[in-house]
């Protein structure tokens, strides 16, 4: 299951329920991979995201329906004063299929005082079945068959985008916890160093009443705790606008929620970022471009222009087509079908000039042309981009090491400091100095992490992943 229990949400219409949907606790932890899975189930964007399959789909239905059989029925009377000037009942039965073949039978029946002759038919109708076909424009292709097909590679390309789509939430949602900790660790940066601050200057103040310290000490203490305090007050509404953020990718069951104050982040979640994002098997030397979402996006759309240039280069053949049908008054018997008893024809025309049709090609051609250089384009910018976060990731690992010596080294200069001011041999001044230096390198501990994690992320956008684990 995902966060459950485990989180405190407060529903941002609570006025609309009237209560929290969650009872609260203390230090509730909100998990990494349990939020981004709130995030792909719950949240709107997500969602739009599975429309575009729906639509692939519905696309596709409505290219089949190129393909469905038909059934018309014209049906015409006229009678006068007595005198019926025509009935005239006539059905047809098509069946599509591929490469411009039509199979269909017919049902006619004439009758009337005006009809023409050409009309005239047995008193029980005249029966027909038979086939009508493209042979030149139509053939290998038409309007139906290349609608089909687009639509199919429209299906494959919605797939593709609803990674992209999925990707790009995920993505914006992971940079938002990554802040959010980044925060909620400065805030306790400054936690801290307010109560070290605080019991420094109570120490002082005694000393300095006990006539061991002067009286000027216990100011340049006082201006030190105060500078702890307003350090704090300046993270805490910073975590205040972070946890807001977040709190723009929770929903639940189409209502927004909000995180209760009580709820931290997961302070472990270095050791999870690669699983939870998928991208911990994912190599350099292994990436196969042909498989990115967007890459596959692309060659859909080149695909289905491809199709479409095809369509257009058969519009400069001539449009030929004929239709042979036999004819019967009774079509129970299969030997009534015969040669001798026919009706069909032949169409033939031909633009002279055909500058609509060889305009459109041209178009065609180009449209082509323009997305296969998006699709080059693209396909290096990718592999650029992967490349560069690669290395980026490998010079963060080094920084993270040696920010962590930095930290410890200024955290031995303020104990030695401290063990020296025990001892009258160094002053409170100095004391602040050195926390301060601390203070800064924790803070930029925090940041060169921050950078890290969002590196991570810009290398899960950059691979388009839509991890199947949330």
């Amino acid at each position: 299951m995902l966060v459950k229990s485990r989180i405190v949400l407060c529903v941002v219409a609570s006025l609309i329920f009237g209560a929290d949907l969650f009872a609260q606790n203390d230090d509730l932890v909100l998990n990494f991979q349990e939020y981004l899975g709130y995030v792909k189930k719950y949240h709107p964007i997500a969602k739009q995201a599975q429309l575009t399959i729906a639509m692939g789909e519905a696309n596709l239905m409505k290219a089949r329906g190129g393909f469905d059989p038909k059934i018309e029925v014209d049906y015409d009377r006229k009678e006068f004063k007595g005198t019926e000037y025509w009935d005239r009942l006539n059905t047809t039965f098509k069946i599509p299929t591929w490469f411009g073949l039509e199979l269909k039978g017919n049902y006619e029946q004439n009758q009337g005082d005006f009809i023409n002759r050409t009309e005239s038919v047995p008193m029980d109708g005249l029966y027909s079945a038979g086939v009508s076909m493209s042979l030149a424009q139509g053939f290998w292709i038409n309007e139906r068959m290349a609608t089909l097909r687009k639509a199919k590679f429209f299906r494959e390309q919605s797939k593709a985008d609803q990674d992209l789509l999925v990707n790009g939430i995920l993505y914006e949602a992971s940079l938002a916890y990554f802040d959010w900790l980044k925060a909620y660790l400065d805030y306790s940066v400054y936690g801290d160093f307010v109560r070290n601050a605080e019991v420094r200057l109570g120490g002082i103040k005694r000393r300095a009443n006990a006539g061991d310290l002067a009286i000027i000490d216990t100011v340049e203490a006082k201006i030190g705790f105060q500078n702890r305090v307003l350090g704090r007050e300046q993270a805490r509404v910073r975590l205040m606008k972070s946890s807001l953020r977040l709190s723009n990718f929770l929903w639940i069951n189409d209502v927004p929620v909000e995180l209760q104050p009580e709820v931290i982040p997961d302070l472990e979640v270095e050791s999870k970022i690669d699983a939870t994002l998928q991208i911990e098997e994912q190599r350099l030397d292994s990436l196969i471009l042909e498989n990115h979402p967007k890459m596959r996006s692309l060659e859909f759309k080149i695909n289905g222009l491809a199709v479409d240039k095809r369509l257009k280069a058969n519009k400069l053949l001539p449009k030929l087509d004929v239709e042979y049908n036999f004819l019967t008054e009774t079509p129970e018997l299969v030997n009534s079908f015969v040669t001798d008893d026919f009706k069909g024809g032949v169409t033939f025309r031909l633009p002279l000039f055909l500058r609509k049709e060889r305009g459109d090609l041209k178009l065609a051609k180009f449209k082509l042309r323009d997305m296969e250089f998006e699709r080059d384009n693209a396909q290096v910018e990718i592999y650029n981009k992967v490349t560069a976060l690669y290395r980026e990731l490998d010079s963060y690992t080094v920084q993270n090491q040696l920010i962590v010596d930095i930290v410890t080294n200024y955290g031995s200069l303020l104990n030695a400091e401290e063990r020296k001011f025990s001892v009258g041999e160094s002053s409170v001044f100095l004391i602040n100095s050195r926390e301060s230096k601390l203070i800064d390198a924790k803070l930029k501990q925090n940041e060169v992490q921050n950078k890290f994690f969002h590196t991570k992320a810009k290398l899960f956008k950059s691979l388009a992943i839509n991890p199947i684990n949330l």
